[in-house]
Order: structure tokens, then sequence, then C-alpha cells
């Protein structure tokens, strides 16, 4: 206990910084923007802003990068109440009560039970962040090369098998993801290998150019058909941003609920906040003395999804930090980001690195609290950035993309590559193909070859010692366990689908 106070301490120290209190504050506030805007998202939003982390050290960058994701999260509400319009998938859920209170005139206290469970829900994911990350770090350091090939496969399957309902289509996404980064130089045996005689290629895709092609351009060509489209926002119609202590009362044992389970289902691979806002939902609904109300207007329908959903991104950093393995989109996106400043999150950045695992753990303590300054007094002029027309809203993006992606490497092949990904981004949205899966599988590519084929070395070529380790034994297990789960989740959607269906004729 006395370690994690001196840890905790020594992220303070880093944390509480002019410099860092700052990005805190930019970060937080570009994320609650983003979040904010319908289509963007946390992972766009991470990407996108990627530019404003170069010169940076880790430290600071990873902080910006961890306030722009939690203030994502803070934003995404905003477009869900006020024009029933999700700022990212894991803010569906707030639109079920959230738009009803606005058309029954209480927009105001919508979003600020909205801002108030947000935060609430971020401390609760942060105190259990700084309890867990060091134990599941210290075990992590136990793993040799077997146990991390099966730690990845599981965390590859978990995200293909949870993240959408098509698990053929997530399998395929994975297989994309493998055979681009199998590009470039063989760190092994030195062959070129799937390069076709382009000199560019021979140091392989860089992560951030697939990810920025992926999510901020192909985001720019999905929603280029709406390019006139701008929402209406009537401010006056909000009303006072303010709960009264009754209501207060009312929200705050589901808040203490969906914390504690919107973190838990954050640090499983590939879960994500859509699932945690969801089961928050239907747990209150199930636990509520009038379910009958959820839906249409219910307060507390909206403070747990949204404590749910920032507590899951305080849960999908246990695994970026501690294991080197992305919990969700964007924290694979921070993954690449890190890597391109010489830093890889692992249990071993717990010893060689502790201010900057440690600076951004304590940094998100100060941030939930910047964040709902920022949140509760500046609501009504944050809700008017909605107006922004489509028009101009995309060519920025699209402008900050090709900036972010020719700073990464100064080269100009990088745009023909960032156009390619944002163009086979845009079919995969159209064909309804996951891109996690193809992200999580570029990232963690290499590594998952490199493990198998040391483990394999080891072995004398016996695959028998994936087998033969506890450790491995159980996350194979895992691995194939989420994998029926999900073949038999489908099939019983089908069977309801083909009984409904039947009962229609």
């Amino acid at each position: 206990m006395d370690v994690i106070f001196q840890n905790l301490a020594l992220g303070l120290h880093q944390a509480l910084t002019l410099n860092n209190i700052l990005w805190v504050f930019i970060g937080g506030l570009l994320g609650t923007v983003i979040g904010m805007l319908p289509g963007l998202g946390p992972a766009t939003g991470v990407a996108v802003l990627i530019p404003i982390t170069y010169g940076m050290n880790p430290a600071t960058a990873l902080i910006t990068m961890a306030a722009v994701y939690y203030g994502a999260m803070f934003g995404g509400s905003r477009a869900s109440i006020m024009i029933n319009t999700p700022g990212d998938a894991s803010a569906i859920v707030t639109c079920f009560d959230g738009y009803p209170m606005t058309k029954n005139g209480q927009a105001g206290k919508a979003l600020a039970i909205s801002a108030i469970a947000s935060s609430i829900g971020g401390m609760i994911g942060v105190v259990m962040l700084i309890f867990l990350t060091l134990p599941v770090a210290n075990a992590a350091l136990k793993f040799g090369p077997a146990e991390m090939f099966s730690l990845m496969l599981f965390a590859l399957t978990a995200t293909v098998t949870l993240s959408q309902g098509n698990i053929m289509k997530g399998f395929i996404a994975m297989t994309m993801g493998f055979m681009l980064s199998s590009i470039g130089i063989d760190p092994q045996t030195g062959i070129l290998r799937y390069t076709f005689g382009i000199s560019e290629l021979q140091d392989g895709i860089d992560f951030l150019v697939a990810m920025i092609g992926l999510y901020a351009v192909a985001e720019v060509f999905k929603n280029y058909k709406d390019i006139n489209m701008q929402y209406k926002v009537d401010s006056k119609t909000i009303g006072r941003v303010m709960i009264s202590k009754e209501e207060l009362k009312k929200c705050i044992m589901p808040m203490l609920r969906s914390s504690p389970l919107g973190f838990i289902v954050g640090v499983l691979p590939g879960m994500g906040g859509t699932i945690a806002t969801f089961m928050a939902y239907a747990l209150e609904k199930q636990l509520s003395k009038h379910p009958e109300k959820f839906g249409k207007g219910a307060i507390e329908g909206v403070a747990a999804p949204e404590a749910a959903n920032n507590a899951c991104s305080c849960g999908a950093l246990v695994p970026l930090l501690t294991l080197g393995i992305p919990g969700s989109g964007t924290t694979a996106v921070m993954l690449g980001a890190l890597m391109m400043l010489g830093v890889r999150p692992g249990p071993i950045l717990f010893q060689q690195h502790p201010e900057i695992a440690w600076g951004v753990i304590a940094s998100m303590i100060v941030g939930n609290i910047i964040l709902i300054i920022i949140n509760l007094p500046l609501v009504v002029p944050l809700v008017q950035l909605l107006r922004i027309p489509q028009r101009l809203m995309l060519p920025l993006i699209l402008g900050l993309g090709f900036m972010g992606t020719y700073f990464l490497n100064y080269s100009a092949f990088d745009f023909i590559l960032v156009s390619l990904f944002g163009i086979g981004g845009y079919i995969m949205s159209k064909l309804e193909i996951p891109i996690p899966p193809m992200v999580l599988a570029l990232i963690l590519g290499s590594t998952t070859e490199q493990s198998f084929r040391n483990a394999m070395t080891i072995s004398n070529n016996s695959i028998s010692i994936f087998f033969t380790k506890p450790i491995s034994l159980v996350l194979i297990i895992l691995a194939a366990l989420s994998i029926v789960y999900s073949v038999q989740r489908e099939r019983k959607i089908a069977q309801k689908t083909s009984a409904s269906s039947v009962r229609g004729v």
C-alpha cells in the first residue's frame, strides 16, 4: 500500500507541473468538443490531434492524449441530449432518456447530471486504476514468449468477437491487419516481405498513417454526403444547468453501481464503452421501482450510462499501461503514438519510466476536476458548436489528418497510404467490417509473430509449450471461450430474427 501512495505522489509531482496542467486543460477541452460533434468520437479525435504532441516529452504527450480521450467521453453526451444524435457509439444509450428530457424542457438538468455522473464515474475509475495497475504490471513481468503470444491471441479474439455482431467479418479485419503488419523487413531473417519493389515500404507501414486514414480520413468520406448538414440548437430551451438535491440523491446509487461495472468492462479487451453503457442502463432499469419511466426522461437513465462510460475509459488504460495491449480503439491509437515517441507501454514501463505511467494516472484526477469546471459553466456556449456546418468541419478534419501524416516521416508517399487507408476504411464501413480488430492486429502483429517464433525456438518447435504453461493455457481457453460465446450469441440472434420474420408473415 505504501508503494502505491509513493508512486501516486511521484505521479502528482509530474502531473501538477504548470505545463502538464495546461495540456490537461487543452486536451480535455478539445476532447469535449470532438466528442460532442456527431460521428467523430475519441479514437478519431486522438488520431487527428496527434500532431499537437510532436516535440513533447512522452509523459506530457500521453497525459494530453488521455485528456482528449476522457474529455471526448464527457462531450459525447451533449449531442445525444440536445439533438438525439450521439457523438460516438458509447453515447447512444444517453439518447434513450437524455433527449426525452430535452423535449420535456429539462435539457439543463440532463446536461448537468451528465457532467456530474461523468466526473464521478471518472474519479471512481481513477481510484480503481491506482490500486490495480501495479499488481497487474508485477504479474505481467512473469510472462515469457508463450504467455505473451497467448495474451495477444486472447486480446485479438476478444476484440473480434465482442466488438461487432458478425464474427466472420471481425476475423477478416484481423487477418487484413496481420497481413499489413508483415510488410517490410523480417526482423529475424532480414528478408524483404510484400514490399513489391517499393522502397518506402521496407520499414513497414506506420501505425499512425493507417489509423489517421482509417479513422479521420474515412470519417470525412462517410460524412461527405451530408456536407450541407447543419444541426439546429436553441440555447434558450436549455434552462438552468442544475439539478436539485432530490434528483442528485436519486442518481447517487446508479452512479456508484455503474462506475465499477464500467471499469471492469473497460479492462476487458474489445468490450468498450458501448457495451458498458448498455449493461449499466439495463441494470438500472431492472433495479428501478419505476422501470416504465425509462425511455421517457428518467434522470437515472442518463446518470448510469454516463458514469459507466467514463469509468470504462479508465479501465481501458489498465491493459494499455500494464501489458501494452490496447483495451479499445482509442487506446490502440494511443499505443501507436507512444511507440512513435520511443515508449513501449507494458510492465517494464512501471520500472523504467514510473513518472510516465503514474503521471498519466495522477493527471486523470486533475483532468476530471478540470472537466467538471469546463462542462458545467461553459455547457451553453459549447453546445453552440453543434451549429458548425459540415462543409467547414470536414475540410478541417481532413487538413489536420494530412498535416499529421506528413509530420510523421516527412514523406509524400505517406499521403498515398493515408488516402488508401481512408478509402479502405470507408469501404469497410459500408460492408460493416469492424475497424478495431484490423487496427489491433496491425499494431500487435509484429510482436505476436515474434513471441510465437521465440516460444517455438525455446521449445525446439514444439507447440506444446503453449499448453504446458498454466498462464498460457488459461489465456488460450479464454480465447476459445470468447469465440464459442460469440458464435452461440449470433446463432440465438439469427433464430430470434427468423422467428420474428415467420410471425410477421
